[in-house]
C-alpha cells in the first residue's frame, strides 16, 4: 500500500464519528435530502446494489479463498479476506446496534438498522481486498485498473443505496469511511505478518 493509505485510514475513523455525532443535525439532514433528491430513483444507479448483497458478496470471498488455498497457497491471505469480509460485517452490525438509526421512511423499508450502511462497508472491504489480493505481483498498470474499479463500484454500491431510498447519504459515507478504516487495519496486521515470514526464512 501506498504510505498516504495509513494516515488517510486515521482521517476516515475521525470522519465516521464526526457522522456518528452530528447525523441528527440541521447540516447533516440537509446533506442527506440533497443527495436523496439527487440520486432517488435513478435506476442505472440502483442496480448495482446486488454487487452489495450478502449473497454475491459471500460468493466472491469464497472464491477467492479457494484461489488463496490452492492456486497460490496463501494461507496469511485466507485470514486476511476473513478479517476483512467477515470481520468487517460482524463489526458493521455491532455499529447498527450501537447507533440504532432508523432507516428512511418508505413503503415497504427494511427493518434493521441504519447507520453505518452495510452495502457500503462490506462493498467497500470485499472490493478493496480482491484489488489488495491481486495487486500483488502485478504490473503497475493492472494495479492501476484493478483499484480504479474497485473504487467506482464501491461508489456506485454506495450510492445505490441512497437511490433506493434503504440508506441516507450519510449512512453510505459511515459506512466508507469506517470500511477504509478497518481495511487498512487488517493490510497493516497482513504486511506485518509477512514481513515476519521472510524474516524468518532469511534467518
Amino acid at each position: 500500500m501506498k504510505k498516504w493509505a495509513y494516515p488517510l485510514a486515521v482521517l476516515t475513523l475521525i470522519i465516521f464519528f464526526v457522522l456518528r455525532a452530528t447525523f441528527q443535525s440541521e447540516l447533516i439532514r440537509t446533506f442527506d435530502t440533497k443527495m436523496a433528491d439527487l440520486f432517488f430513483g435513478n435506476r442505472f444507479i440502483g442496480f448495482f446494489h446486488y454487487l452489495g448483497e450478502p449473497t454475491f458478496v459471500v460468493s466472491v470471498a469464497i472464491i477467492l479463498i479457494v484461489y488463496l488455498a490452492w492456486k497460490v497457497k496463501n494461507n496469511r491471505g485466507i485470514l486476511f479476506v476473513l478479517l476483512t469480509v467477515a470481520g468487517g460485517n460482524v463489526l458493521n452490525q455491532l455499529l447498527k446496534k450501537w447507533v440504532q438509526r432508523p432507516r428512511p421512511e418508505i413503503e415497504e423499508q427494511l427493518t434493521s438498522y441504519s447507520f453505518p450502511s452495510g452495502h457500503s462497508m462490506t462493498g467497500i472491504l470485499y472490493l478493496f481486498t480482491v484489488a489488495y489480493i491481486f495487486s500483488e505481483n502485478n504490473s503497475k498498470e493492472r494495479k492501476t485498473l484493478l483499484w480504479l474499479g474497485a473504487i467506482v463500484l464501491t461508489v456506485l454500491i454506495g450510492l445505490s443505496r441512497v437511490a433506493g431510498a434503504r440508506h441516507f447519504a450519510s449512512d453510505v459515507l459511515a459506512g466508507w469511511s469506517m470500511g477504509y478504516t478497518w481495511f487498512i487495519i487488517c493490510v497493516i496486521w497482513y504486511e506485518r505478518r509477512k514481513r515476519l515470514f521472510k524474516a524468518r526464512n532469511k534467518s
